[in-house]
């Protein structure tokens, strides 16, 4: 490791977006990286680029979060480096654009198996490397914690779902010293969200209370800060990253 540091954090679906952003920002405050990848070898090494060039380094592993078999190979590894895995960001997701009655059982399942089972397979395993030394999860949820998602039926139940297990895993993990958050962004604005949508930043802006999108960097901020020791009091929350949208209901007038 280019760090002096003996600790990893290690991401999931870290090989762009907001999983990219985390990982750098980890590094730079001294976290050896494991980024894990479905199937993006291009996508991360362009991250491993970004850890080592603030001052870390790492490795990447391709596993599919919601195999058993995959996560397995990948936590071995972890477990053989040498170094204590202190850091879990369950940050792998899909999702599938569909009403209700037309969204299909596959694409139901595909997001359940990678969103939520994904979540518990990886936190059950890094509880298990954790449990003698202390650590800190951070879940991504999302504003469909909160607010039901229309066309976004499994989306939402996947993230509602890992909200309720980080309350739990808070729970069981307190006697290890393992603390277990939730960021839930509101709209971030990316390249991902770009292409849905060009005028993504201007349509979800105009009704955040704050008068702007979210970053990637926002995000990584907060996670940054639920893994520090300046939340070393902080477990079984869900901070929501979104600058006020989703606080405020409906409302008629201005204020």
């Amino acid at each position: 490791m280019k760090s002096e540091s003996k600790s990893l954090a290690l991401i999931t679906g870290a090989s762009s977006g907001i999983g990219r952003q985390i990982a750098e920002r980890l590094a730079i405050v001294g976290y050896g990286i494991v980024v894990d990848h479905f199937r993006d070898p291009d996508g991360a090494q362009r991250t491993l680029e970004l850890v080592r060039a603030a001052g870390s380094d790492g490795w990447a592993f391709d596993a599919d979060v919601g195999s058993s078999e995959e996560l397995d190979a990948l936590f071995a590894k972890i477990a053989g480096s040498g170094m204590r895995l202190e850091v879990l960001v369950n940050n792998a997701a899909v999702q599938t654009f569909a009403p209700l009655m037309e969204l299909s059982e596959q694409d139901w399942d595909r997001t359940i198996r990678t969103n939520l089972k994904g979540t518990f397979l990886c936190t059950q395993r890094a509880a298990k490397l954790m449990q003698s030394t202390g650590g800190a999860i951070v879940n991504i949820g999302s504003g469909a914690n909160r607010i039901p998602f229309p066309s976004l039926g499994d989306y939402a139940a996947s993230k509602g779902g890992i909200e309720m297990l980080t309350k739990v895993a808070a729970i069981e993990l307190g006697k290890f010293k393992i603390r277990v958050n939730c960021v839930a962004p509101g709209a971030i604005e990316n390249e991902r969200t770009q292409r849905e949508s060009p005028d993504y930043g201007t349509t979800w802006g105009g009704i955040t209370p704050l008068g702007r999108v979210g970053t990637e960097s926002d995000v990584a901020e907060t996670v940054a800060y639920l893994v520090s020791p300046a939340s070393s009091f902080v477990t079984g929350q869900t901070l929501y990253v979104d600058g006020g949208l989703w606080t405020q209901g409906v409302w008629p007038y201005d204020v």
